[in-house]
């Protein structure tokens, strides 16, 4: 058993430094942070008294854009600030405080400020069309607004609308109250013995505990646990999906679908390809890989609780984080000796939280502030996973340097269905490269598993039910109805159904899966992984075949950065998503894959 199951997670306090990150390469002090919050408040009022009513020429339009990228730089970074120190500890009231106040001060200025858009887009479109000519800077920014012009609404509606910014996003911070703050867990019992149990001790390590009592004990615990905050979970989502819905009808777009990709700028038939392809083609596969793992551990049944135990746990090797290193290095060397280097800084200068903590968010993330270094948080298990969510964040890291660094500002807002692409290429780069350094069978069958159980597993399975439930959710809501924990619990229960059959039994724990993740207060975010995968995936066979002119291909698109749409950055990797051909392709890699495993396994 992971030595940090022995004993409840310790406080953020006792943590030791080396183990977290450093947000002072952020601000030196939290005086400094005021300071600069002071400098934003101060330049928009200069804003407001001298554009204001002004922004009739491409001259003022340009002036005042100037300034803004200044105050989104500064906004970046404040609220960067504050809202990683709480994401790793939310017991820590004194960066709960600071962050709802810095929460306010971003809500005032941006109420303050969104006569901008408005304004601009009130101009004639030969008026705008001017200023893009005149700044590069701002020139996607402007054809922006060109595009969302038919969605503006009054400018006293939108400035009320920013001056609610923090009640409109309240669903999901009740969403981590309740699930980081207020839920404790007691010890749960198994074989006799008696395990500690919390969040992340379930995620990251009883999920994938090798003992089938442990594992299915754990798992039934934590699922009562998080049930007795169905309804108030539930309460927060409908909110948060009714919303939408409600600005999606005043923006004059004909449903909440069409709302949430037009930020995407992507169509509804890429994003109901991805759903509709996945769950009828790459469920044959994964049942046929649901019953190797019941034949390989002699399991009386498969249930939900065993789809993440690992094909050969005797081979899992322990990694220390200093071992980690070496392995990140090696195998994203492909991308050259300057993405080395950012790894190699990444280590030293303290970018990532490895730590263990009560009250830390769950899972993985990695944050990237503009001007500065990216911030990466997971919780380290020695785990050869870990190795792999690390590379994954790594990528999301070395595309916002890239794109940071070669783009104004207003040009780093990469649209979620393609953000996802740098991030499961560099899983996708580790496996090829741990495949190439040993030829024993054994560990060949344990790398394509990896490949199997985490990376596709993660993104294509994972992920990608919860996008078809949530497209069921968003239905119904379009429609005119709501949801409570019945139906949401109905809604998942019949998605895990329809994806595993009779392969894999979905109890009514399984079916509270959708109280996990906090996607759902990001939009349709869930159904991008698979998409960001599926290009990841072409792509990384691309560069085994073609070498470094894929490589090359590859780092024009990271550097891109938001200058073009999901579709125009595929084509720049080489990639034609407007065809299901990436996808299915992707789907029949990953069964050759299974294929693989199942002639390596002697069962």
């Amino acid at each position: 058993m992971n030595k940090t199951m022995k004993n409840e997670l310790k406080s953020r306090k006792d943590i030791p430094t080396a183990l977290t990150w450093d947000l002072s390469l952020i601000y030196a002090a939290e005086e400094a942070m005021y300071q600069d919050v002071e400098k934003v408040k101060t330049l928009c009022d200069n804003m407001v008294q001298t554009y204001k009513n002004k922004l009739d020429t491409p001259q003022h339009i340009n002036a005042c854009l100037d300034d803004f990228r200044e105050v989104n730089r500064l906004l970046t970074l404040i609220v960067h600030y504050c809202d990683l120190a709480v994401s790793v500890d939310y017991y820590d009231t004194h960066n709960q405080e600071r962050n709802e106040a810095i929460a306010s001060v971003t809500a005032d200025v941006t109420s303050r400020l969104s006569f901008i858009d408005n304004e601009i887009a009130a101009q004639e479109d030969a008026v705008i069309q001017e200023a893009i000519a005149l700044s590069a800077q701002n020139g996607h920014y402007l054809q922006n607004i060109l595009r969302t012009k038919p969605h503006l609404l009054h400018p006293e509606t939108e400035r009320a609308l920013a001056a609610l910014s923090r009640t409109i996003q309240a669903p999901y911070q009740i969403y981590n109250m309740a699930k980081l703050a207020d839920m404790k867990f007691d010890s749960f019992t198994a074989d006799g013995k008696e395990y500690p149990l919390g969040y992340s001790l379930f995620e990251n390590n009883y999920e994938y505990e090798e003992n089938t009592a442990v594992r299915r004990s754990a798992f039934a615990a934590f699922s009562a646990k998080i049930r007795q905050y169905e309804n108030v979970t539930a309460a927060a989502y409908n909110t948060q999906v009714q919303t939408e819905k409600t600005l999606a009808a005043l923006r004059g777009f004909d449903s909440v679908f069409d709302s949430l990709l037009f930020g995407q700028k992507v169509t509804r038939e890429l994003y109901d390809r991805q759903i509709d392809l996945i769950t009828e083609k790459l469920a044959p596969h994964m049942r046929r890989y649901a019953r190797l793992l019941k034949k390989i551990h002699k399991l009386d049944r498969m249930t939900f609780a065993d789809l993440k135990i690992a094909v050969d746990p005797e081979y899992d090797p322990k990694v220390t984080i200093e071992e980690s290193r070496a392995y990140v290095e090696k195998g994203l060397s492909i991308l050259g000796e300057d993405y080395v280097a950012m790894i190699q800084e990444a280590y030293r200068d303290r970018w990532i939280d490895f730590a263990q903590n009560q009250g830390k968010s769950t899972g993985g993330f990695c944050a990237s502030p503009y001007g500065k270094n990216s911030f990466i948080l997971l919780s380290w298990n020695e785990r050869m996973s870990d190795v792999f969510t690390l590379a994954h964040e790594l990528g999301h890291a070395g595309h916002f340097k890239s794109c940071n660094s070669s783009q104004s500002i207003f040009d780093t807002d990469v649209s979620t269905y393609f953000v996802e692409a740098p991030s499961t290429m560099n899983e996708l780069l580790m496996a090829h490269y741990l495949l190439r350094t040993n030829p024993d069978p054994r560990f060949r069958r344990w790398v394509l598993s990896c490949m199997i159980g985490n990376t596709y597993y993660h993104n294509f399975v994972t992920h990608l039910m919860e996008a078809a439930y949530q497209r069921k959710v968003y239905q119904i809501v379009d429609d005119g109805g709501s949801v409570n924990a019945e139906t949401l619990t109905r809604l998942m229960k019949e998605t895990l159904q329809a994806f595993w059959g009779d392969d894999v039994e979905i109890s009514d724990d399984a079916a509270h899966t959708w109280m996990r993740q906090p996607h759902y207060y990001m939009g349709l975010y869930s159904y991008t992984y698979s998409a960001g995968l599926t290009v990841a995936t072409q792509v990384c066979k691309r560069i085994e075949k073609e070498g470094q002119c894929a490589v090359d291909d590859w780092k024009k698109v990271l550097a891109a950065g938001g200058t073009l749409d999901p579709v125009g950055l595929a084509k720049l990797a080489g990639i034609d998503i407007t065809t299901d051909a990436p996808l299915l392709d992707t789907i029949a890699y990953i069964g050759e894959i299974i294929d693989e495993i199942e002639k390596l396994t002697d069962v």
